[in-house]
């Protein structure tokens, strides 16, 4: 009997094994930090946040994230990427901190410390305060049969943490060109583009695994999506209150 049917085989398996381990992801280096900045097309000040971003979101250590809200549209411009949910979670932010301080360009970094967008020195003095500590959850993804497994689990020991469990699509460039307000005549550049935000599941500080429907992960222009754990707090009127970032990973990018 001939060798070929058998050696056939073994090429079909350990092709979709191939094809198995390709939508899976193992337990990658948790991130440094979480930067999300909130930015605007109508803001003269902004450009140069855009642009630190951009770069900052090279670094294969860090989640830079943009997040463009929409209160400078009066000011002759509607942000083409900007969501008005971006801007309530900034302002929540800020009532979670105590300081009510909302700007463009605003960085936060994760979930807790903020500082101007443009200021690098300042980005990266909290950037290295908050890995000293690391991150509470570690995350692991795994893409298969239509649907997102997140697998949490705590860092060291169990956590008291009460938190969401967030899929971020996101759009990994984008390239406005503006034709009125403030920055008109001007190409604008972003990286990392949130486009929507999906929560999918709770954390209590135990190792859990949470399935989500690959939908989550998807939306208009998105190729690529982030998974965030995130402590919150309801306020007086029962509104989530985002609070420090517990753990961050950058799901697959999509082809």
């Amino acid at each position: 009997m001939s060798s070929r049917p058998r050696h056939l085989a073994a090429t079909v398996a350990a092709f979709a094994l191939g094809m198995a381990a390709a939508h899976a992801q193992t337990p990658a280096k948790a991130p440094r930090a979480v930067i999300e900045l909130f930015t605007s097309q109508g803001c003269s000040s902004c450009p140069p946040a855009d642009a630190l971003v951009v770069e900052l979101a090279k670094n294969p250590e860090l989640i830079a994230l943009t997040l463009p809200v929409t209160y400078w549209d009066y000011l002759g411009w509607k942000d083409t990427l900007g969501k008005d949910s971006f801007a309530r979670r900034q302002k929540f932010y800020a009532k979670a901190r105590g300081d009510g301080q909302v700007y463009t360009p605003q960085v936060v970094i994760n979930g807790a410390a903020h500082a101007i967008g443009s200021e690098r020195a300042e980005i990266e003095k909290a950037v290295n305060q908050f890995a000293a500590t690391g991150f509470a959850a570690r995350i692991a993804l795994k893409e298969e049969n239509g649907a997102l497994q997140i697998k949490v689990a705590p860092a060291s020991g169990e956590s008291e943490a009460t938190a969401g469990i967030w899929v971020l699509p996101t759009t990994h460039q984008a390239a406005v060109p503006i034709t009125r307000g403030e920055n008109q005549g001007r190409t604008l550049s972003y990286a990392n583009v949130v486009r929507g935000m999906v929560r999918v599941g709770d954390w209590t500080g135990r190792e859990t695994t949470v399935t989500a429907p690959l939908s989550a992960t998807q939306a208009p222009e998105a190729d690529g999506y982030v998974v965030v754990v995130q402590a919150e707090r309801p306020n007086k009127y029962g509104h989530m209150m985002p609070g420090a970032i517990l753990g961050a990973a950058k799901g697959l990018a999509k082809r």
